[in-house]
């Protein structure tokens, strides 16, 4: 068997698990939650999520009835899925798979909907690497089964800064954690890279976390160009979570195609 080569959007992930949800509910918060309910119920069949991460699409996702499974590389991110899963009630929950978005490990034309939510495609910072998540997704869908991704605008027009204090808060019941973050660019290859810094304080004892992550800017007509080479028609593209018109000054870029 070929060795697959590693994934070199995938660093940083294991060591941001533990603040990602702390982080996100002070950013995105849920504000694409019922977008995301809304897309896997209309599929009418079983749901795929990529980079499901500590569960925050999937489990909301689940519990308003549709069967979704969620895959990610990291496995701090789905312990943490887990954890969440053990606390719900909900009757219904996600199936949680440890597995790489470029080599799915599904058959073919298991899924009506494969989504990828919060722009986690463009953690693929290489060429190969989105492609092959591409016609992955294309494998597991059948014929007009819908491919829904949302992709984070312009990324290389963010502001470079070093060491910017970003947030500050309680973090669980006897902690607080402050976010110093550090933003450079390399705009030849459209990439931004997050160097992050949480900074731990429980009483007396502080706790430093560093990691980086980074991320590839994809503009839509880029997007749509291999889509198709990978099988898909764009049907749609909005420019927020509420069926608005796309506009490349919007926040956020939501991708609705299906498998031709």
């Amino acid at each position: 068997m070929a060795k697959r080569r590693a994934n070199e959007g995938a660093a940083g992930w294991n060591e941001y698990a533990p603040f990602y949800d702390w982080e996100n509910a002070r950013t995105v918060q849920r504000r694409d939650v019922p977008f995301w309910q809304s897309i896997a119920l209309a599929a009418g069949g079983d749901v795929l999520e990529l980079g499901t991460g500590t569960g925050r699409i999937a489990i909301p996702v689940a519990r308003a009835g549709a069967d979704v499974t969620g895959i990610d590389l990291s496995e701090p991110m789905l312990r943490r899925a887990r954890t969440r899963l053990r606390r719900s009630r909900a009757a219904k929950r996600p199936r949680l798979v440890r597995g790489d978005v470029r080599f799915l490990p599904f058959s073919p034309d298991s899924f009506a909907l494969v989504m990828a939510p919060y722009g986690i495609l463009q953690s693929l910072v290489r060429e190969r690497d989105l492609r092959a998540a591409l016609d992955a997704a294309a494998r597991v869908l059948p014929p007009n089964g819908r491919f829904v991704m949302d992709l984070v605008p312009d990324l290389p027009r963010w502001s470079e800064y070093s060491r910017r204090k970003s947030l500050s808060g309680r973090f669980g019941a006897s902690s607080h954690v402050t976010l110093i973050e550090s933003v450079s660019q390399d705009r030849r290859k459209g990439l931004t890279r997050f160097d992050q810094e949480y900074i731990v304080r429980r009483g007396r004892r502080t706790e430093t976390h560093r990691f980086s992550l980074t991320f590839r800017t994809v503009s839509v007509a880029g997007m749509r160009r291999r889509l198709e080479r990978a099988g898909f028609r764009v049907d749609a593209v909005l420019g927020d979570y509420d069926g608005g018109p796309w506009d490349p000054r919007a926040d956020v870029w939501v991708v609705i195609a299906s498998r031709t």
